[in-house]
Parts: structure tokens; sequence; C-alpha cells
């Protein structure tokens, strides 16, 4: 029997972050005086989200044991017409799951931010900012309409930028905030479109009365088009997700973002942020099974993304974004579920993504600190023996993003690749040949990484540019000493994230995927889209499925894309260097160098194009048409009508008298020779 959750209890959820945020931002700054110093700034917002995620974990426990459920308004801010904008909850599964999720990483990136922010005069702010990301995260997965969905959108998106942006003194940083700010704009349009048409036909911004209206929707073409309404709906929310989970071609904000702290790269490129529009597709998924054009778009862009920005981390050379770049590969993995209806699987993926990818990029920082803020891998190696915890560490969380069978990445990639196997789409070819693919390539680059940093010979001492500092503005000057294991506030949070990392997959893959976890949660056509169940039908336990997947193509390409960088790069250097100059001289590096020309493109066509239609309305519709015709040029014609009203109205009596004179003269003459005149004319 299902019990009902209290109220405050999950409104202590999202407001503990929110104090946390609110007493380090303005009392640990000089906005308020810096009455509380750095200990109490990260004790404060530290507890805010420890008792954020023992709240969490324990509603996770009701849900999931108890069946508890909660989905209520708890404050309505104003009625237009018949349309509620309310605050509410809405508790169930998939809630409870990202809550703990995201307050769980973030707790782990709050207690890694002590020691990794050290030395940085923002401490404070810094700590401020990740704690009002934890409550925007939270308002966003715990809404129950869509007007506080796009409150908890637009927040983590303004406090990613003040993130991204935070050494503000680095013109690199401001950059990429600014880029991703706008790139998130463009996408966060689409999604307005796609809630401003759900509100015009269903008359509401709740889910569950959405929900209960889709049949209706689903029905409806929109106006003027062939296309059925649901369709456009679906496509326009999607776009929203393209910008937020960093979509082909929305994607290009997300490496750049690497200019910030390396915390913020964990926390909103690994569990949060970015995984946002995976949580919306995911929970909109009573509206985009009634489209399978909208679902084939979907599995286009996430098999696109899969693919092409894997092979970009093949030849990053910044620890940080290789990272980034393997992200952005998984979320296309995430995404090609959603396009296969295999939702669950995508949140799985989702869950399973979010702890390694937070452990590898706190392994990226940890190997940064150690490195004396060196980030280039090409002057690493031999790391392994001076930092053992960060080296067993980053090798399970590598183990795990290539799907190694037992490791938790292994159960939700390959729940992805067979879920598209058995997709009836038309694009599913394609997407199964994009994420298969994609296993050669993300083992390829990641252990590249992998051996270079940790094995071989050590080359730290060699590095050209050894001020490529990710610490902003500290400028260190020991750069040639041996490499060093993080303090312990640095490693603990690694071994926690580890530990998930391994055994998460084993644990929860039964019922999240095969169970009733998400039953009445997340809705699956399956006369159309079979995809679950026919994992259902193949699916005997996880020890069997990891037996199994030892058998498997994803298995063996992972194998050989190990194999493949540890020849290239421990025994036979010499041939990645040839591979480079072959590749340059087809232009095939140059142009994954340059990133497709994405960013050549929407600085030099978009951007541009905008400045020049920007200063064609300021100059032609503004100043000549508005300020030139209307304004100036309305003033002009009163004035030249004035001027001539003026000269007749002279108020000299013989000036009125030879107009009536040569007036009386013009009527005469027309009406004598008038006639002759008009026949003259003919």
């Amino acid at each position: 029997m299902s019990q009902t959750l209290s109220a405050s209890t999950l409104l202590a959820v999202p407001l503990a972050p929110l104090a946390g945020a609110l007493l380090a931002g303005i009392f640990g700054t000089t906005f308020g005086g810096n009455w509380i110093g750095r200990r109490l700034s990260h004790t404060l917002t530290i507890l805010g989200v420890l008792v954020a995620f023992i709240l969490s974990a324990m509603t996770l426990k009701s849900v999931a044991v108890d069946g508890a459920r909660f989905n209520e308004t708890l404050y309505t801010w104003m009625v237009v017409g018949g349309l509620k904008m309310e605050v509410g909850f809405l508790i169930d599964s998939l809630t409870a799951m990202m809550m703990v999720v995201v307050t769980f990483v973030s707790l782990m990136v709050h207690i890694y931010t002590i020691g990794y922010m050290e030395e940085d005069d923002g401490y404070n702010r810094f700590f401020a900012y990740i704690s009002l990301f934890t409550f925007s995260m939270l308002m966003l997965v715990m809404s129950n309409n869509l007007l506080q969905l796009f409150f908890g959108w637009e927040a983590v998106g303004l406090v990613s930028y003040l993130l991204i942006g935070f050494w503000f003194n680095k013109p690199t940083a401001i950059f990429a905030n600014m880029k991703a700010f706008l790139v998130n704009r463009v996408g966060d349009f689409g999604f307005i479109l796609g809630i401003g048409l759900i509100a015009a036909y269903t008359g509401t911004l709740n889910y569950s009365e959405i929900f209960a209206k889709s049949g209706e929707l689903g029905a409806l073409a929109f106006p003027g088009t062939d296309w059925l309404l649901i369709t456009v709906i679906c496509i326009c929310l999607f776009i929203g997700a393209m910008g937020k989970s960093a979509q082909f071609p929305l994607h290009v904000w997300l490496p750049d973002s690497m200019e910030g702290p390396t915390p913020i790269s964990a926390l909103i490129h690994a569990a949060t942020m970015v995984t946002a529009g995976i949580f919306m597709v995911s929970r909109m998924s009573p509206l985009f099974e009634l489209s399978d054009t909208a679902l084939n778009f979907i599995l286009i862009i996430g098999a696109i993304t899969a693919l092409f920005m894997g092979f970009l981390g093949i030849i990053q050379n910044d620890i940080k974004r290789v990272v980034a770049y393997s992200t952005l590969s998984q979320l296309g993995y995430m995404t090609v579920a959603l396009g296969a209806s295999a939702y669950s699987v995508a949140v799985f993926h989702l869950m399973t993504h979010a702890f390694f990818k937070a452990l590898l990029f706190l392994g990226a920082g940890s190997v940064i600190m150690g490195m004396h803020h060196n980030q280039d891998i090409r002057w690493m190696g031999g790391v392994r023996k001076y930092m053992p915890i960060t080296w067993i560490t980053s090798l399970l969380g590598s183990l795990a993003l290539i799907g190694t069978p037992l490791f938790a990445g292994f159960y939700s990639k390959d729940s992805i690749i067979e879920a598209v196997h058995f997709s009836q789409l038309p694009g599913a070819g394609f997407a199964h040949f994009a994420v298969l693919a994609g296993v050669f390539i993300t083992a390829f680059y990641s252990f590249r990484m992998y051996f270079l940093v940790f094995h071989g010979k050590e080359r730290y001492d060699q590095n050209p540019d050894a001020h490529h500092d990710d610490h902003h503005g500290h400028g260190h000057d020991d750069h040639h000493h041996e490499p060093h294991e993080s303090p312990w506030v640095v490693t603990v949070p690694l071994i926690l994230l580890a530990i998930p990392s391994v055994v998460v997959g084993f644990m929860f893959i039964q019922p999240m995927l095969f169970g009733d976890f998400f039953k009445d949660v997340i809705f699956v056509d399956a006369a159309k889209h079979p995809a679950m169940a026919k994992l259902a039908e193949i699916f005997h336990g996880p020890v069997a499925m990891a037996v199994h997947g030892l058998q498997t193509a994803p298995f063996w390409l992972a194998l050989a894309g190990v194999a493949a960088s540890y020849y290239m790069y421990m025994v036979n250097p010499a041939l990645p260097a040839a591979l480079k100059r072959f590749f340059e001289s087809i232009k095939v590096y140059q142009l994954l160098e340059n990133k497709y020309g994405m960013d050549w493109f929407n600085e030099n066509v978009l951007a541009r194009g905008a400045r020049l239609l920007g200063v064609g309305l300021w100059k032609g519709g503004d100043q000549a048409v508005i300020d030139g015709a209307l304004v100036n040029g309305s003033w002009k014609v009163v004035r030249g009508v004035a001027g001539v009203v003026r000269w007749v109205q002279s108020g000299f009596i013989f000036h009125y008298a030879l107009v009536m004179i040569l007036g009386v003269f013009a009527l005469m003459t027309w009406f004598v020779w008038g006639d002759t005149f008009l026949q003259l004319i003919k």
C-alpha cells in the first residue's frame, strides 16, 4: 500500500543547500562583510548538502520499499485565466533516484573542493555557487509542473554561467561561460515553445493533467501543416534537451566549459546539468511515445553525438577535455536510448555514468594537483607510483566507462546497444553502428589517457608549457618537482565514487530495467516500440549477462581499443606520430582539430550574420526608417506644410486682394475656354 511523504521533509531537501549557499555567499564574501571564514563557509554548505543527501536517501527507501508517493502543489504563485502557475513536488521512483544521485555527487564534490580550491581567493564564493547549483537541480527534478521545471532549468544554466566563468579575470573563461550561456539560450527557445504549445492546447502545466490529455494532443494537427501537433511539441522540447544535454550541434559549449575549476566539471558535466535533458525526456515519455518522427529525430541526433564526439576525444591532450568529450559521447548514448523508447535504460546509464564520470573528472583534478597544475597528458607518465589512490580509482572509472563486464557501465551501455538493435525506427541501423563503433573509440581514447598519465616514461620534467595552469593566477614554480598524492579530502571522494562505479550496475539492473521500479512512471508503447520487451526476454540476471558479455561484439571492441592504445602509446610510440602525419596529409586531423568547423561556423556565419543583421536593423530599420522616415520625416513634412501655409497667410491685405483677383481670373478663363481646352487635350 502506497504511503504519502511529508511535504516539510521534502521541502528541506532543496532548501538545505539553498540555506548553505546564502550563508556562504552573503556572509562569507565581501558582499556581506566577510563575517564568516573559510572553515565555517565550507562546513555550512557541506552540512546543507549532507542533510539533502540523507533526506533523499530516506525518500528513495520510502519510494522503493514502501511504495510511497507524493504529488501536491505547495504554493500557487498566480492564476492567469485558467492557467495555474504553481510550485509543487512530484516524488516517484524517477525523482527519488535523481535526488540521491544529485545530492551524493554534490556532496563528494563539496568535500573534494576543500582540497582543490584551498589556495583560491574565491573559496567561499565557490562553495556558495555549487550549493546554489545543487538547489537549482533539485528544484528541477522534484517539480510536478513545467513552470517549476523551467525555473530549475534556467537556474542551473545561470549558475553554470557563474561557475564556468568563476575566474572572471581569465579571458578564456569569460568566453567559455558566455558561449555556454548563449548556446543554451538557443535550446531554451525551443524548449519554451514546446511548453507554450502544451499550455495553449491543454490549458495546464501540471504533469499529471498534461499526461491525462496526451491522447487528445496526439490526435491534433499543427495548424496550417500536415504535421501532428504532438510531433512539433516533442521536437521543441527535445531542442531544449539538445542545448542542456549538449547534443549535436548544440554541443559546442561543453568542451570549452573546462575553463572552470575541475570540481564543477564533475558536478555540472557528470551527474547534474547535462543530464537534465535526459531526465526531462524520460519524464515526458507519455508524450514522446505518441510521435515516431520525434523519436527517430532523437535517435539520429544521439547517434551522431555518440560517434563523432568520440572521434574528437582521440586527439585531445588536455586531461579534462578528454573526459569532457567522453561525456559528450556518453550523453549521445543516453539520447540514443531515449530514441529507442528505452527510457529506463537511458536513466540507468545516467545513474551509472554519474558515478564513474564524476570519479574520472575528480581523478583528473587530483592528477592536475599532483602534477603541479599541468593538464597536458603528453607531459605526464609514470604517475602511478606517486599517486596510488588516484591511479587505482581512475583505473576503476576507466574500466566502468568502457563497459567492462561486472562494472557499472557494462550493464547500462550494453543494454543501450541491445535496445537500439531491437528498435524498429528508420534510423536504428545507423544508430546501432554508431554505438558499436563508439565502444572501440571510447576504449581507445580512455586508455590512451590512462597509459599516458599513469604508465610509461616520466615526462613531467620535460614540459615546455609548465604554466598551463588550471588554478588561474597561482604561478607555481615547483613544476619540476615530483608528483605527489592528493590530501584525504580529495582521495576520500574518489574512493566513495569508485565503489558505486563498480557495483551499482550489478545491484540495480534487475529492478530498474526489468522490475517495477519505474512502473507507472515511464510509459512505453510496447506494440510500436518493442525494445524493452525484447531486452526482458533475453535477460537472465546480472551474472549471466556479464558472462554472456564476454562473448559479444562490444566486449571485443572495447578490448581491441585498449590493446590498440597500449600498443601505440606504450610499445610503439612512433606509430601515433606517423598516423598523425598521414591524417594531416589528407586533412582529417585538421578537421578533428577544428572540431568539424562548428566553432568557425558559429563564429563566422551565425555570430557575424547576427551582427550584420543587427547592424542592418539598427542602421536601416531604426535609424533610416524609424528615426529618419517616421520620426524625423513626420516633423519635416509638418515644417514644410507650415512654411507654405505661413507664406500664404502673410497678413498683408494687398496679398489677399491679389489672390482673389487671380482666382476670379482663373475661374472666368475656365468657364470660357475650358471646353475648348479639353477638346485639344483629347
